[in-house]
């Protein structure tokens, strides 16, 4: 499959999230937990996301992935205990549009870092991924993740 990858400036992005430790295997679990922790303290404040998910992915250690799982929020609001206030940092990512089922996201990964080098470009250690439909609601290959590089 052909990726396109560019340079975007991106805008801070207010959100709420959780971060943890897991293992790759663990992911969808960890990643439910999360969003429904946040999910919950949203609903107490009678407020609502203003954009799709993501997971932020501090590290690829897949025996111990370092993760945040947010939404974006229209204006910053304080955490409470595990959900906490934070932001998608403004500044140059690498993007790309991935289609697909979330198990076979790797070949974008191998995509854009190849693409980062024969563009001189430096990864910053960070990776973003925009959940922009419900596997819930479309099957798997129907999937669209946006991917975010920090550069």
């Amino acid at each position: 499959m052909d990726y396109k990858v560019e340079v975007v400036e991106q805008e801070a992005i207010n959100a709420v999230a959780v971060r943890t430790r897991c293992a790759v295997n663990d992911l969808p679990k960890a990643i439910g937990e999360g969003y429904g922790l946040i999910m919950g303290y949203l609903g107490e404040l009678g407020k609502y996301p203003s954009g799709a998910p993501y997971v932020a992915y501090f590290n690829m250690d897949m025996q111990d992935l370092d993760i945040e799982m947010g939404f974006p929020v229209a204006e910053e609001i304080e955490g409470k205990e595990a959900v906490v206030k934070t932001q998608v940092p403004a500044g140059r990512y690498a993007a790309c549009m991935y289609k697909g089922p979330y198990s076979d996201i790797g070949s974008a990964y191998d995509a854009v870092m190849l693409w980062l080098e024969e563009n001189n470009l430096k990864y910053s250690g960070t990776a973003y991924e925009f959940y922009l439909n419900d596997p819930a609601s479309v099957p798997p290959e129907e999937l669209l993740t946006k991917i975010l590089i920090k550069l």
